[in-house]
């Protein structure tokens, strides 16, 4: 019978919410604590949710309510050297949702405040105090709390992953930023249609939205690592010209770039990948979301793979006698698959900034590669059709878990 009884969530992102809803689904009261002065609203642009992730939102009762605001996506394109390529896909499964992700934070924040889900602002953590029956966050404002466990969700700077292991590594660059925008555009795309293009000089993506507008995410080759705050110091208009150079050749790249203003234009910052953490869990505290997996946004499955996560914190905790046995189990249930994921997407990202000889090279070897050796069961089928048994023991799931 499990001994944890509270548990302090740190960060209101994504996975937060999430993990907080589902230990109060698991019978274990959590309180979040964000840095944010509010719900952080307004952060980043558009992503994708596979049907994986959609599937662990359902167990929670928040499927519906994400699925609400989403824009399913039935088929993909690839673009190569202007040649439009239909990619294979999983006939069985759902369809990606793209959501916008402020408006998935919203969601996931609505949906766990009306689970009855606590959550404190303005809250910093500045350091923990561990004992033999529960662990104290110390907070930058002076304010403390205590519970049987602390959960970091606090994403790839993470300050409980520091607390954890001082030399856990942190995120690698990826040597490009992202932009995001929602524009029109006149050029041909295909409804339901999501296109990923590999441009003269970078890569970008689109799809039609509901109103009939374009939304696209371009993918910068930057030397210069900029994170958020320095990305977004600067003028949208220097970042703009920028885009309209790096894509004026493309098509649609080009119109997009050109059609796009200034408010219209969401600034990401710096594109990351976090390595293996050494070390997910130490004495009462865990990690789970970006603060310990986030694979690039060439997975697709960022976002997806942090709210199965946050899904199987929570029943290790209930079915677990100990906070020690738990994360254990929940390790091993999470490791293999997430830097399954994170290996795949890390082979993407090189084709993201190719040379000139590489660039020739894919616009000849492109078409036949989709032809024949891109085989959705093989690269997708094990990530889109993973499924969580919520009433299942969690520690009997370790004997049929694959990647």
């Amino acid at each position: 019978m499990s001994t944890t009884r509270t548990a302090l969530v740190i960060g209101g992102g994504i996975a937060g919410p999430v993990v907080a809803t589902a230990l109060r689904k698991a019978g274990i009261e959590a309180r979040v604590y964000e840095a944010y002065p509010g719900p952080s609203y307004g952060i980043g642009s558009g992503l994708a949710l596979a049907p994986n992730g959609v599937a662990a939102l359902d167990l929670i009762g928040a499927g519906d309510p994400v699925r609400d605001i989403a824009l399913p996506v039935t088929g993909m394109n690839m673009s190569v050297g202007g040649k439009l390529l239909q990619m294979p896909g999983l006939a069985d499964v759902p369809p990606l949702q793209v959501v916008d992700r402020s408006e998935l934070h919203r969601a996931l924040h609505q949906h766990a405040v009306a689970a009855g889900v606590p959550f404190e602002y303005n809250k910093r953590l500045a350091d923990v105090r561990e004992g033999n029956s529960g662990i104290t966050a110390r907070f930058a404002d002076g304010s403390a709390s205590t519970a049987d466990v602390l959960i970091g969700a606090d994403g790839i700077r993470s300050t409980v992953r520091d607390l954890i292991d001082p030399n856990a590594p942190g995120p690698d660059y990826l040597g490009m930023l992202g932009f995001g925008a929602i524009t029109e555009c006149d050029a041909d795309v295909r409804p339901d249609t999501m296109t990923f293009a590999f441009g003269k000089r970078a890569y970008y993506l689109y799809w039609p939205t509901a109103d009939g507008r374009v939304a696209w995410g371009a993918n910068l080759p930057h030397k210069e690592y900029l994170s958020l705050t320095a990305a977004r110091a600067i003028p949208k208009t220097h970042w703009l010209e920028i885009l309209r150079e790096t894509y004026r050749d493309d098509n649609p790249g080009g119109e997009l770039a050109r059609r796009t203003t200034e408010d219209q234009l969401e600034v990401v910052g710096a594109l990351h990948i976090m390595p293996p953490v050494p070390h997910w869990y130490r004495g009462r505290m865990v990690l789970v979301g970006d603060a310990v997996h986030a694979p690039s946004n060439s997975s697709g499955q960022g976002a997806s793979l942090a709210i199965e996560s946050a899904i199987q914190l929570a029943r290790c905790l209930r079915d677990l006698p100990t906070p020690a046995e738990a994360f254990a189990v929940y390790e091993r249930l999470r490791r293999g698959r997430v830097e399954g994921v994170a290996a795949r997407a890390a082979k993407i990202n090189h084709s993201k900034t190719p040379g000139p000889v590489a660039r020739k090279a894919m616009q000849v070897l492109m078409p036949l590669m989709v032809k024949t050796l891109m085989n959705p069961e093989k690269t997708m089928g094990p990530e889109q059709r993973y499924r969580i048994d919520w009433d299942a023991p969690a520690d009997d799931e370790l004997a049929t878990s694959s990647v």
